[in-house]
């Protein structure tokens, strides 16, 4: 018996030094694409105009509408499931992942004409189905990529992953000089989709999928996928109510420069996401609940992340509209002001965005939909009521305030699972407030574009 805990601590110590290289490959993956995305975006604003990005904004945002109204979560499944090892399992899923593709393509067919006319943007009715291709290449991504995920075997996921992204750049920048177009954009992301498919396919070691329907794993896949299904509705509030709304209230123009200055401010958070999404679940899954060691294991994995994530997030919004000046020409000015006031808000969300992923791996996806809820609601009312009564402004003032309303009911979530952590909580939220404050202090003539009056061209009203 004594040798049990020794055996449990080393199996804890394993799973942890896996997820400090997965993690470290994830980030550097992440941080080289984005660093890439960010000089292709700094030469595709100077071979285009900001309607553009604006109307491919629009694309993006019904891209990822689709792709979360049908998420049925395999990936979450696979990597928390104790089937999943098994083939009939990953063979059901990959099989679910393959329909969904075929059935997102035709919806976004159906779907291109009428959003032209809702957004006024003839060219989404043929822009809308090229780009969606691109999903339905994802549905054929081997399972392999989830199993690389469960064990937190990332290394050569993460390096292919970073060389499909840059031959989608490339070809991007390429047809961008060739066309001057917004649709050197919508092929690029095809093209991504494609090769990725291609060097997962061909590259990735581990079980060669087949089309196989098996009923319990099929069960078990659409249970655990109904919560998730419901929780990615309201994360498309979360991700994409912003560009959804604005794209109905403001000009073209102003959305590309909104989204120029969200593309900027949303590194550090998405980096976070990224991270905390493939490398929590196994750790929250190899570890109980009661284990006191690895409670201060987890406790000291949250407090480096999320100061590492509240540093890189104070520097963008110290600094957002100097580096809107030294990276973009003069009609991109405003995006200074959306980078501070983005930036503040993500601070305060920074605080709690470890917490849902021990839901997750503890299979409670009901409770992963609840949290997803309230954050919808909550962001999504905060940012309409603000944006109505004192515009852009005024929105993200409401979304910040939707955040803070939102911690009790992540804490909550938290608190079941056993790793809720006041101390870290309290800490963060009162740097989060000051720093937030600071930067829009200190860029107030720049934030000041945001709100009604100011001439800065964002008026919702």
């Amino acid at each position: 018996m004594s040798g049990e805990p020794m055996a449990g601590s080393q199996a804890q110590a394993g799973i942890l030094s896996r997820a400090a290289r997965g993690g470290a490959w994830t980030a550097l993956s992440f941080v080289a694409a984005q660093g890439f995305r960010l000089i292709s975006n700094l030469i595709l604003t100077r071979l285009l105009f900001p309607e553009a990005f604006g109307i491919m904004a629009l694309v993006t945002v019904l891209l990822v509408g689709l792709t979360l109204f049908s998420d049925m979560g395999v990936g979450p499944a696979i990597m928390q499931s104790k089937r999943g090892d098994e083939a009939d399992f990953l063979d059901t899923a990959w099989t679910i992942q393959i329909l969904r593709g075929g059935i997102l393509w035709l919806a976004a067919c159906a779907l291109a004409y009428p959003a032209a006319l809702f957004y006024d943007q003839p060219l989404i009715a043929s822009l809308l189905p090229v780009a969606a291709l691109s999903l339905l290449i994802a549905g054929f991504v081997p399972t392999r990529v989830d199993t690389a995920n469960r064990h937190l075997l990332l290394g050569r996921l993460t390096v292919l992953d970073l060389i499909a992204t840059l031959i989608g750049i490339a070809v991007m920048l390429v047809l961008a000089m060739i066309t001057r177009s917004v649709w050197s954009l919508a092929v690029g992301g095809v093209v991504t989709a494609l090769v990725r498919l291609m060097l997962m396919t061909l590259l990735l070691p581990g079980h060669r999928n087949r089309l196989r329907w098996e009923a319990a794993a099929g069960r078990e896949l659409l249970h655990f996928g109904f919560w998730i299904f419901l929780s990615s509705v309201c994360g498309f509030l979360v991700s994409q109510g912003d560009r959804a709304v604005l794209g109905k209230y403001l000009s073209i123009e102003g959305l590309g420069i909104y989204n120029i200055g969200a593309f900027l401010a949303m590194f550090p958070i998405m980096l976070g996401s990224a991270v905390t999404a493939r490398v929590l679940i196994p750790i929250y899954r190899a570890h109980a609940q009661g284990d006191v060691v690895a409670r201060q294991r987890l406790e000291r994995i949250r407090f480096i992340v999320t100061g590492g994530l509240m540093f890189a997030l104070a520097v963008l919004a110290l600094a957002g509209p100097l580096i809107v000046d030294v990276l973009y020409d003069v009609r991109y000015r405003s995006a200074g002001g959306v980078m501070v006031a983005i930036c503040a808000v993500q601070m305060i969300v920074v605080v709690v965005l470890t917490y849902d992923q021990a839901a997750l791996a503890r299979g409670d996806s009901r409770g992963f939909f609840v949290v997803s809820a309230a954050k919808a609601v909550l962001q999504t009312l905060g940012f309409l009521i603000g944006a109505q009564v004192m515009g852009l402004g005024g929105a993200m003032l409401g979304q910040a305030i939707g955040m803070l309303l939102y911690m009790p009911v992540i804490a909550r979530l938290a608190f079941r699972h056993g790793v809720w952590d006041a101390r870290h909580d309290l800490i963060y939220l009162g740097v989060a407030l000051g720093l937030g404050v600071l930067a829009l202090w200190l860029n107030w003539a720049d934030v000041a574009l945001l709100f009604p009056g100011s001439g800065g061209g964002f008026h919702t009203g």
